[in-house]
């Protein structure tokens, strides 16, 4: 029987989840799930100066909103500097691992000959069969493994296939720093192996990694955890990621007014293909997923397509799911304040009978929160330009005209509204756009809202009345 699979996401606390994390630990987490398996949360906050709290909390935070969970504990890197140093002394006393006296002006020579002969090996092994004695003096020596210098490091990656480096090209790379600090080559090594990993999951710009880490494996007679390096994601235009395309934290896209579930579908989808299915439920994902249906190439990020299936995902939940949503998202939002200072019982019932129009006409939150203004606005409502362009003196007398009709009707809803304005508009032989443009106007401050009957149902009798009659008497000019 094989061993339960068990991945990790192991980012950096020195900002904000960003994008491309979200979708590597979304990888790692459909391949456990799928797999009866599990996945572990890794801190690597051993670059003390950069890391922080802040952004521990950040990713801490974006997993969550993005309904990734772990198993376990959080392990943080920096709180195993112990057991690392440790395994450094184990590799050094089994003859794997040996001091290096170099001192930097020396190492920087070694680089600057490395370049000029163009090696990709930068280090030149001078340590690396000298004894200890001939160390010279007041020098710190780091920890150095001791690689291999012929044949081939062969990694067999689930996503990039058969990968293939040159041992006399490979550095003997550092395991421990001078002041006796572990690196990072050293640390992830350990880590995997004591939290039992079977399968690194990460982005390619770590393969070469892979290959070092895996001569820290052979070293120790530790199992290779199997890898698959997947693809970066690029801009639309095939350009490396940067801020306009999309390189962004997570809670900049909750902010943005995306659902959990779209920006996962969405992610998903970049550089991992199943048939030409797009929607996929979180469970049909968990049981297809695998890592050689991930592409080589790198996939590219398309803000259109992101909100297009983020309005296919708002259209198709329940106006109570998609207020609840709206809820969740004031506080990040410029003017969330204002609504969720608001919001009272009465007001979610109007929220809830207009989202079935609103949800038509919004591919964001953050655009459903803005449509949505009209029916918790204060009075007196204050028209945008174009509205108030509408409200000329002849519009307004057609409002103070209508509005003795509006108050005959004691049963409000849409149907009997419609019943109103259409009678009022043939009487006085004007077009139903005549009146339904000012209405329109009066009680949206807008041109665009969904259908003007399904608006004086929403905001009630009283409510409709009022915003009638501050336009009327002209209140507001």
């Amino acid at each position: 029987m094989s061993d339960p699979v068990v991945t990790r996401f192991a980012p950096s606390p020195t900002g904000f989840l960003h994008i491309g994390g979200a979708r590597t630990a979304l990888f790692n987490w459909l391949y456990a799930r799928g797999r009866g398996g599990k996945m572990l949360l890794r801190i690597e906050d051993t670059d003390r100066e950069r890391s922080t709290a802040a952004a521990i909390n950040a990713i801490i935070d974006g997993l969550t909103w993005l309904g990734l969970n772990w198993d376990g504990e959080i392990v943080f890197q920096f709180s195993r500097a112990a057991r690392h140093r440790q395994i450094a002394e184990q590799l050094l006393a089994a003859g794997k691992a040996y001091y290096c006296y170099a001192t930097p002006e020396e190492l920087a020579a070694m680089r600057e000959e490395a370049r000029r002969a163009g090696r990709s090996k930068l280090y030149d092994g001078r340590w690396r069969d000298r004894d200890p004695s001939e160390a010279p003096p007041g020098v710190k020596p780091v920890i150095r493994l001791k690689a291999p210098l012929t044949g081939e490091t062969v990694i067999d990656d689930q996503v990039q296939g058969r990968v293939v480096w040159q041992n006399a090209d490979l550095d003997d790379l550092v395991l421990l720093r001078s002041d006796g600090t572990p690196t990072y080559m050293l640390a992830v090594v350990g880590d995997d192996h004591d939290m039992n990993v079977t399968h690194i999951i990460r982005g390619d710009d770590h393969l070469t990694n892979g290959a070092r880490q895996k001569h820290v494996y052979d070293a120790l007679g530790w199992p290779v955890p199997t890898m698959a390096h997947i693809p970066l994601i690029h801009g639309p235009d095939g350009s490396k990621l940067s801020k306009r395309h999309g390189a962004l934290g997570v809670d900049a896209y909750r902010a943005m007014g995306y659902l959990p579930i779209a920006l996962r579908n969405y992610l998903v989808r970049l550089g991992w293909s199943h048939g030409d299915q797009e929607i996929f439920s979180t469970e049909e994902m968990i049981a297809a997923f695998d890592l050689p249906q991930i592409g080589r190439s790198p996939a590219r990020f398309d803000f259109a397509k992101l909100e297009s299936l983020n309005g296919q995902y708002m259209r198709n939940s329940s106006s109570s799911d998609l207020l609840a949503a709206l809820e969740d998202l004031l506080p990040h939002i410029a003017g969330g304040a204002e609504l969720a200072n608001s919001m009272t019982p009465p007001l979610r019932s109007k929220l809830i009978a207009a989202m079935p129009n609103l949800k038509e006409r919004a591919k964001t939150l953050v655009e459903l929160f803005d449509n949505s203004r009209f029916i918790w606005a204060k009075r007196p409502l204050v028209p945008d330009d174009k509205a108030q362009a509408l409200l000329t003196e002849q519009a307004r007398a057609i409002l103070a005209s209508v509005i003795p009709e509006f108050e005959t009707v004691s049963d409000w809803s849409a149907a009997s509204v419609e019943a109103t304005v259409r009678g009022f508009a043939e009487r006085w032989a004007l077009k139903l756009g005549a009146v339904a443009q000012p209405l329109r106007a009066a009680l949206t401050g807008r041109t665009t809202s969904p259908p003007i009957f399904d608006v004086l149902a929403v905001l009630g009798r009283e409510e409709s009345l009022a915003r009638l009659r501050d336009q009327a008497t002209g209140l507001i000019k």
